[in-house]
């Protein structure tokens, strides 16, 4: 049963009043102070105080000062006007009870609205960094937009240029082959008056040759006609039908069953889409992509920025948790942040969705192993983390990296193995 204190001093103004509590020797440390607008009480066992104010005070703004083994209450009233007493007189106990939970439940209330106005102001300030993030990646990727469009440019008038030069080039080497046409003209013409000349001179030798001379001068001319213009080559056509193939891997080679599963899968992650998500309504349409989140998340990957890249993927997980390379992605952020068992929860999960084993996936998994088994290891889970370095190495065993990574695994546990 506790002691209850009555030797406490007080004063008043019509705005303040100031109440002093000695401690009776009791720790600082031991005292707990609760205070509403209408009860007051401090427990500093064995002793404690109670008092059942006469007017409402402002509870917010009242403060407490502990100091030479005495508690100075400053209590702001409400109201400007002057107590009568410190305390209500003449209440009974259900009604002093009725205070009590009264007060206890105002103070509990007060304190829910405080915790959801504190969860309310972070997301805010999520949303607000996420928000100048995404406007920095944007005026970013307009920039690099900006530079495309510029070399584009350049390079549809570097186009244009040599296009212009190979015009007048093939209108040079046409004017040159009509001068060679026309040479070789000059030269018929020539031809065909030395063969008339020939023939005059023969008619005036022989009457009798006079046909024949006629009929050879025919036969020149029309021998020079059939050799001056060739005729056309005949052309052709032929058609190619290729084997449609999905995987570059030989027919006799792959796993025809295996990759047609492992399309079905990947197109049916396309179309897992969550929109059930409160803060989609706050977001444009881009940023509901999971796609471009992922995007966003390797581009503040690459900036070192992990904690916010873990939140576009994040975020991008809650659209759609069929993706394995969204968990490969932030089990890499993860790494780097020591959050070393969520980078094996997340690499656990990519390689479970990267089923079945395929030619098209064996870099993700290979990646997956490796980051796994570098959390083990980091862990000193050395045994766990080789059996993922070797399953690494099945799927990829040209990879040097890994190969020396996993020999000096093997002499860690070795060593340790020699040491015990």
């Amino acid at each position: 049963m506790p002691l209850q204190v009555s030797d406490y001093s007080w004063q008043q103004t019509k705005t303040v009043v100031f109440l002093s509590l000695p401690l009776k020797g009791v720790c600082v440390r031991d005292t707990d102070v609760f205070c509403t607008e209408n009860y007051l009480k401090v427990n500093f066992p064995p002793f404690l105080f109670e008092a059942f104010l006469y007017a409402p005070i402002d509870d917010e703004s009242s403060k407490a000062k502990i100091g030479n083994d005495t508690i100075v209450f400053t209590l702001y009233k409400k109201e400007a006007a002057m107590w009568e007493t410190l305390s209500v007189t003449g209440v009974d106990k259900e009604m002093m009870q009725r205070i009590r939970e009264k007060s206890i439940l105002q103070a509990q209330e007060r304190a829910k609205e405080a915790t959801e106005a504190k969860a309310a102001a972070k997301r805010e300030d999520q949303k607000y960094a996420l928000s100048v993030m995404m406007k920095i990646e944007e005026e970013e990727r307009k920039k690099i937009e900006d530079m495309k469009e510029n070399e584009r440019i350049k390079a549809t008038k570097e186009l244009e240029a040599w296009k212009e030069y190979q015009r007048k080039a093939e209108e040079q080497k046409e004017i040159q082959r009509e001068e060679k046409l026309c040479q070789k003209e000059k030269q018929i013409k020539e031809e065909r008056k030395k063969l008339k000349y020939k023939s005059l001179t023969r008619n005036l030798a022989s009457r009798n040759l006079a046909p024949k001379g006629r009929n050879s001068e025919n036969i020149f001319t029309e021998k020079l006609k059939e050799d001056s213009i060739p005729a056309p080559r005949s052309v052709g056509s032929i058609k190619i039908n290729f084997t449609p193939r999905v995987f570059p891997t030989a027919l006799r080679e792959s796993q025809v069953a295996e990759e047609e599963e492992w399309l079905h899968k990947q197109a049916e992650a396309r179309r897992a889409m969550n929109t059930d998500i409160a803060e989609l309504c706050d977001l444009k349409e881009e940023e509901k992509n999971p796609e471009w989140l992922k995007d966003k998340g390797n581009k503040l990957f690459a900036t070192e920025n992990y904690l916010a890249a873990i939140n576009a993927y994040n975020l991008a997980i809650r659209l759609n948790n069929k993706m394995p390379l969204l968990y490969l992605n932030r089990a890499a952020c993860h790494l780097k942040l020591k959050n070393l068992h969520k980078a094996i929860e997340d690499s656990s999960k990519a390689l479970e969705l990267l089923m079945p084993p395929v030619t098209d996936n064996a870099n993700a998994r290979m990646k997956a192993h490796v980051r796994r088994g570098t959390a083990f290891c980091q862990l000193e889970l050395y045994v766990e983390g080789l059996q993922d370095y070797e399953a690494a190495l099945k799927i990829d065993p040209s990879n040097k990296i890994v190969q020396i990574d996993a020999e000096k695994i093997r002499n860690v546990i070795q060593g340790t193995e020699l040491k015990s």
